[in-house]
């Protein structure tokens, strides 16, 4: 073990917090809250054993299902919670939903549900931190299916041909939406292997392994930033729900193999808990005392947003470029 006791509680706290915003924001949505959810739960241990090795100037970009992503850059429940319940005191004013959170202020350059769309923007993004010689690196997760894309193979050789200070994650949770990802991966081990065609390096690891993700980002990070090229990490995990909240995913895997990845063997919080205890990082008080905090602040996240203002129709026009088209709209509706 090379990380230090209080870095590993704040990797596993992180994990908490996305896995208990993202059990509420289901809970929200089954009463009525507007919109879609591809959740996250399962997958923490990735962004969350990532982002502690990161710096404020650091940028990440994210997918639909980026919620822990963006929570373990630190966002805020408050505005998150309001954006998915399309509230004006939302990250982006109650305009992007679930799926296309940005946070400026954080450096999140935003989430997109165009598959592996985030790629070469993450690619461009770099550029202009190489270009204004910032020491600044970016972040980009993306899923398996995104390797299938030109977005993939457009940002990755123009991230290799510059030298471009990009850590490529690549969130393999097993599933393209309802296809295994060895139908579409042929005769690779893993997917991380295609970084050769790019002549970078590729690692695939266990995802579902705080500490191993934790230990890998300390080793890379610092390797990307002192400008010896992109990486190409392929974290191996496993997606608990369906492609999104509407999705049972019973006609594509059977119960047997979501409860697999549920024990305390694989599932990374609890496999995470375990470790915290055996090394007497953690007690059991002190994690029952986390939940009922989150448990607090997810109260007051919900309050907060049903007490914000409601978007209308018209708002979708608010900051546009064209404020020509924007008046010609809203004197149509």
């Amino acid at each position: 073990m090379t990380i230090d006791k209080k870095k590993l509680k704040e990797i596993y706290y992180l994990m908490k917090r996305c896995r208990a915003f993202e059990e509420r924001s289901i809970i929200e949505l089954r009463k009525g809250m507007p919109g879609f959810i591809h959740s996250s739960i399962g997958a923490e241990a990735i962004p969350c054993g990532i982002s502690p090795f990161l710096e404020e100037d650091d940028y990440i970009l994210t997918t639909h299902r980026g919620h822990s992503d963006i929570i373990a850059r630190g966002a805020n429940f408050n505005q998150m919670m309001a954006e998915l319940y399309a509230r004006d005191t939302g990250y982006c004013k109650g305009v992007s939903g679930s799926m296309h959170i940005a946070a400026l202020d954080l450096n999140i350059i935003g989430a997109t549900g165009i598959v592996g769309s985030g790629i070469p923007l993450a690619s461009g993004v770099a550029l202009g931190s190489k270009m204004k010689k910032s020491n600044a690196i970016t972040v980009c997760y993306f899923g398996d299916g995104s390797t299938c894309t030109g977005a993939f193979h457009e940002g990755l050789t123009f991230a290799a041909a510059f030298d471009l200070p990009v850590l490529f994650v690549l969130v393999n949770n097993q599933y393209e939406e309802s296809t295994h990802w060895t139908y579409w991966g042929g005769k690779l081990k893993n997917l991380a292997e295609r970084a050769k065609a790019y002549g970078i390096e590729g690692l695939s690891i266990d995802g579902n392994n705080a500490v191993e993700v934790a230990e890998t980002a300390k080793k890379i990070v610092p390797k990307i930033r002192s400008g010896k090229g992109p990486i190409l990490l392929e974290c191996m995990t496993y997606r608990i729900h369906g492609h999104h909240m509407g999705d049972p995913g019973t006609e594509y895997r059977n119960k047997e193999e979501v409860k697999l990845w549920q024990t305390k063997e694989k599932e990374p919080i609890k496999r995470m808990f375990q470790y915290l205890i055996d090394h007497k990082i953690l007690t059991e008080a002190e994690d029952k005392k986390i939940d009922a905090q989150l448990e607090k602040e997810l109260d007051e996240a919900v309050q907060f947003s049903l007490s914000s203002k409601e978007i209308e129709p018209s708002d979708a026009f608010n900051d546009s470029v064209c404020k020509g088209l924007n008046d010609f709209m809203l004197s149509k509706i």
